[in-house]
């Protein structure tokens, strides 16, 4: 198969608005820490256990309000996911009207409604909020989970899982917390296919009845409502609702590694690796390092003028940019440093990062770089407070978090409180750099040796955080050669007798994208020549093609002429069945290594040209199942993986009728399924139909 890619500036003047002379040179002292004034919102608490909090401003004729379930973490062991299906479910319809029809109902207010599995919201204009809020509620109270809704949600899932499953980013978002936290901890358990299969509709309503609940809940309203009539509306629809009494439950405390440990999962498609260097922290809103904390993680990688951003990005280059994040809240949460970096600089990447580190924790800020991140806190603060419905939130922060009454509007002058001193002490306390964890998703062979020689300690897991055991890492001792590998391979496709009676291959397929249906058909002539053509709705959205000699590529109107280097790889081709030639080719046995559930001899492949190709085949079958090269387009690297199934009989040599193409580029990542519906072989093409 072959490449498809696919590939507002404003200018603001300001002008002097004052007419006096300024002197530049004397930059303006801080002022104190302003004075945080607001109105407390209305609160009420109904005998089933709701907290109603009522948020007034009349600006605008309209209401918005959320029911928020405070069950805490929610432990789903072996079926993973049930609690966000069970989500999902709550937007298919109720006992008293389908899916179309409560649509339909909510489409007539012009009112926005959702569910999810911690409650639900909705808005409206003022006159029509009353209906709307008693829909939504109407969906919480009584939902119907159809069977087929529950089907369907299913398969959306798992296919959603399965398009993320060669995404270095993706698995890093998984593993990440897996390895914190242990996979079986409610903050580190992730969906798997396995676990989503394992789910049924009445685990669905099992879960609905244990956690969508009036116990732990809180109801807000904010806009243009008064408070006696949203408590009124409370009442009318949820006074009467019992359901099951919910505790917030009490989590084992997880302790960090005794050393600084380095936690490697392999992704050999990757073209960037997804480098997280993180510790867990307990940091409750109540501490009294909370403020400087703030500060320490705006200072150390809260933006582009943070210090991770200035070192990774602007100094080295490694990166488009370099973050951290800071948890805080009742349970254990994590501090954070992340980027995104160029496979071969990530044992460069990883000592910066880890120096950065090391330097808020022995060295003191500026005046300068202090003052800096709190100017930004007090303006985003200030400028929050526009939004009336973040004095509700600050009212059911201090409810559960069990804060003092006057904790958001004392918060700035905390804030500005904060020295050097505090900046110091809080960053030695929670981020960890001698016994802190390193987890790196990506090409694991273009950095493991860097880090090992800079003796960090290397652990390798599987995309799901279970531990590969040294002699899977390992470069297996393979007790067979590359030139046995390749005639097994052809031998198993149908030997290379048959395979040179073929001159010809014309293979019909079809693939999705982004939604679009799309048709490919894909020519070969003896020895080189190939024709590949993706049509949409019968008309050619693409074309590639190559006569022997030259190529091209036409895409929405535009053709392009081959690359020099696209033409060698071309060039390199010197079979309808490449291996038939490899002898001509320097190819080395790689080792062992897993492709979905099989075991594969991995060969790296150099042909003349000088370009490389890693190549996957399958221990007991011989077929091949696997090849993956890196590329430059436009000066970037993207790497191409293709996987290969459903080997069938075509006359007398098998083919594969099914393969995933995974295409990684700095930007993101695409994959797609081609499944092949017919190939002809020796058809009478000629060399006329390649130009």
């Amino acid at each position: 198969m072959k490449k498809i890619f696919i590939f507002a500036i404003a200018a603001l003047a300001l002008q002097p608005v004052f007419a006096q002379k300024l002197d530049r040179s004397q930059k303006p002292k801080p002022g104190p820490a302003p004075t945080i004034t607001f109105a407390d919102p209305a609160i009420y608490k109904l005998p089933n256990g709701i907290t109603v909090l009522v948020v007034e401003n009349h600006r605008l004729p309209k209401v918005s309000a959320s029911y928020t379930i405070d069950a805490g973490p929610i432990t789903e062991g072996s079926k993973a996911g049930k609690i966000q299906l069970m989500g999902g479910m709550l937007n298919e319809g109720t006992t008293s009207k389908t899916k179309v029809q409560f649509d339909q109902a909510v489409d007539q207010l012009g009112a926005n409604v959702s569910l999810s599995a911690s409650g639900g919201s909705t808005s409206a204009l003022t006159r029509y909020f009353d209906s709307a809020f008693l829909l939504m509620a109407e969906a919480l109270r009584n939902p119907s989970f159809p069977q087929a809704s529950f089907d369907k949600l299913k398969s959306q899932y798992l296919t959603g899982l399965k398009s993320t499953d060669r995404s270095a980013k993706a698995i890093s978002g998984r593993v990440v917390n897996a390895l914190s936290y242990g996979s079986a901890h409610p903050l580190g358990e992730f969906q798997t296919e396995q676990s989503i299969n394992s789910i049924t509709l009445d685990d669905v309503k099992a879960a609905y009845k244990q956690y969508i609940t009036p116990s732990r809940a809180y109801l807000t309203f904010v806009g243009d409502i008064k408070p006696e009539a949203a408590k009124a509306l409370a009442i009318k629809a949820f006074g009467d609702w019992k359901g099951n009494t919910l505790n917030l439950p009490v989590l084992a405390k997880v302790n960090n590694p005794a050393k600084t440990e380095v936690d490697v999962i392999d992704v050999p498609n990757a073209v960037q690796s997804e480098i997280t260097v993180t510790n867990l922290i307990d940091l409750p809103l109540s501490s009294p390092d909370y403020h400087a904390v703030l500060l320490a993680n705006e200072i150390l990688g809260g933006g582009a003028d943070a210090k991770l951003f200035r070192n990774l990005r602007e100094k080295h280059g490694f990166t488009y940019g370099a973050y951290s994040s800071t948890g805080s809240g009742r349970f254990q949460s994590q501090f954070k440093a992340t980027a995104a970096v160029r496979n071969e600089k990530v044992d460069s990447a990883v000592v910066e990062f880890l120096k950065e580190i090391n330097v808020m924790r022995t060295e003191k800020v500026s005046a300068e770089v202090l003052q800096s991140a709190k100017n930004l806190y007090n303006g985003s603060f200030a400028l929050g407070l526009e939004n009336p419905g973040r004095m509700a939130g600050f009212a059911s922060s201090i409810l559960i978090n069990n804060l003092p009454k006057d904790f958001y509007r004392t918060y700035l002058q905390k804030l500005n409180a904060v020295t050097a001193e505090d900046i110091l002490r809080v960053s030695k306390k929670y981020y960890n750099h001698e016994d802190t964890r390193i987890i790196i998703v990506g090409k694991q062979e273009q950095f493991v040796a860097g880090l090992k020689k800079l003796g960090f300690t290397v652990k390798s897991f599987d995309k799901f955080a279970a531990p590969v055991t040294a002699a899977a890492t390992a470069t297996a001792a393979v007790n067979k050669s590359a030139a046995e590998i390749i005639s097994k391979y052809l031998t198993a496709i149908g030997g290379e007798a048959e395979l040179k009676k073929v001159n010809s291959i014309v293979q019909n397929g079809e693939f999705e994208i982004q939604g679009q249906k799309l048709a490919a058909v894909f020519k070969q002539l003896s020895p080189n020549l190939e024709s590949n053509e993706i049509s949409m709705g019968g008309n050619v959205v693409m074309k590639q093609a190559y006569n022997g000699t030259s190529g091209f590529q036409s895409q929405m109107g535009q053709k392009k002429e081959f690359s020099a280097e696209e033409l060698a790889e071309k060039k390199d081709k010197k079979a309808l069945f490449d291996q038939l030639f490899y002898g001509q080719n320097k190819v080395e046995v790689a080792g062992t290594a897993k492709v979905g559930q099989a075991d594969a001899y991995k060969l790296n492949v150099t042909f003349a040209s000088g370009l490389k190709q890693t190549e996957y085949y399958d221990v007991n079958t011989g077929y091949l199942l696997k090849d993956e090269k890196t590329r430059k387009a436009n000066g970037v690297d993207i790497t191409q993986s293709t996987e290969y199934s459903d080997y069938r009989k075509v006359g007398n040599v098998f083919f594969p009728f099914k393969m995933v193409q995974s295409v990684q580029m700095p930007q993101g990542s695409q994959e797609f399924s081609i499944t092949i519906k017919d190939i002809q072989v020796n058809t009478g093409l000629k060399a006329a139909d390649f130009n």
